[in-house]
């Protein structure tokens, strides 16, 4: 263990963490050796490889493969250029999770703007002050036709450049805008997409997640497309047993929450359900919420006994990864929050610092560097390349990372 960057008076101890297609910058960070140029790119090649497959099922709605989904997004972005959209241009995307998102989200990408991502759920209130804050130059919403025209792709973007801005904090009177490079993105499809092994021979991933979170498009939408995989959304379906069986899904990501109020009815559908991964997005109120994470693990796996079962902790300023656990392996898994993965680097910082204890910071290619139109927050919570997530944990010797009250 070795020290790093700080601010005066902490005491910071680092816990590296290695992979072998990383190497370390200048500036002391991991970073993957053979991204994309930017996250259009790798879609590109995704589409040209993958053209008939389905990439995104709406339950109920839209059934897209790649050629079409890519054709109707840059139709999109051809209409947003027809209404004065170009590069750097902020476009917010406010509407519900649906196939429709998916289009949006994309057709801003490939306009050359940076999409703007604006949860559905907020108030109203705060939703308009976001849009606000973000300067959004066009807003894509839940009401009237999206912007078409002649198909248009903006292929300039490069990975130092800004390629999502998230907001993050929905509870607060102002969330804080994150802005993610392509590098971040593209950073943490490469980790997610390693450390789960996901394969490319057609994966079909329902994603219970909100797209306009970190967790639903970062960690799941994009290291699917990746792959050339299927997305399938349920937006208000009641029967999730049904889809399990009807859309032949062998990956389920959801929160704690979510899967703890799924698996009643689960166990009375137990034939026909042919789920692999089970991925559950535990960020740090999200496991406070599941009352028993180890009971929720049991729970699962006696419905799918052949599945994997693994949780992702992370942050919006993280690109919502940095730390996973394997559910099925962990015994005791009540406190874990999981071990750093990917490119991420973690360090403690506090006077317990040495003894294992401290607020938890981390650094990587995932990990944003300043939040947007905020240099108090930037100053706040950004120290050199560490980010202070503000959740006190412990650290083991073996690395695991355990929520830490304390």
């Amino acid at each position: 263990m070795g020290h790093g960057e700080h601010e005066p008076g902490a005491t910071v101890i680092e816990f590296p963490a290695t992979a072998s297609q990383l190497r370390r910058g200048t500036d002391g960070v991991l970073r993957y050796g053979d991204l994309s140029p930017a996250l259009t790119e790798l879609l590109d090649l995704r589409v040209h490889s993958f053209s008939n497959r389905e990439a995104i099922v709406e339950v109920g709605g839209p059934r897209l493969t790649y050629r079409e989904l890519w054709h109707s997004a840059s139709r999109i972005a051809g209409g947003l250029q027809d209404h004065g959209i170009g590069y750097g241009d902020r476009v917010a995307v406010h509407m519900p999770t649906s196939a429709r998102w998916v289009q949006a989200f994309l057709g801003a990408l490939l306009s050359g703007a940076v999409p703007v991502l604006i949860p559905d759920a907020l108030p109203a209130a705060i939703a308009h002050r976001v849009i606000a804050d973000s300067r959004a130059d066009f807003v894509l919403g839940p009401d009237g036709a999206l912007p078409d025209s002649t198909a248009y792709i903006d292929d300039g973007a490069a990975l130092a450049d800004p390629a999502l801005l998230c907001y993050t904090g929905a509870r607060q009177a102002m969330p804080a805008g994150v802005e993610l490079t392509n590098e971040n993105l593209l950073s943490a499809v490469s980790s997610v997409v390693g450390a789960l092994g996901l394969p490319a021979d057609g994966l079909r991933n329902l994603v219970l997640l909100p797209l306009a979170h970190a967790s639903g498009y970062v960690d799941q939408l994009l290291p699917t497309f990746a792959v050339g995989g299927t997305v399938v959304l349920a937006p208000g379906a009641r029967r999730i047993a049904d889809v399990l069986v009807s859309e032949r899904i062998d990956t389920i990501s959801a929160t704690p929450r979510i899967f703890a109020g799924l698996v009643p009815e689960l166990g009375a559908r137990r034939s026909g359900l042919g789920v692999r991964r089970i991925s559950k997005a535990c960020h740090r109120s999200e496991r406070a919420a599941a009352a028993a994470p180890e009971a929720l693990a049991n729970a699962l796996c006696a419905l799918f006994p052949e599945a994997r079962q693994w949780s992702v902790w992370g942050a919006t300023e993280t690109s919502g990864i940095g730390l996973m656990v394997d559910d099925t392996e962990l015994p005791d898994s009540e406190s874990a929050l999981g071990f750093a993965f990917g490119g991420t680097e973690l360090a403690l910082s506090g006077p317990q610092a040495p003894a294992g204890r401290g607020e938890l910071l981390c650094r990587g290619p995932n990990v944003s560097r300043r939040y947007w139109n905020d240099p108090d927050a930037c100053t706040a919570r950004f120290s050199g390349s560490w980010f202070h997530t503000g959740d006190f944990v412990s650290i083991d010797a073996n690395g695991l990372v355990r929520s830490d009250a304390g």
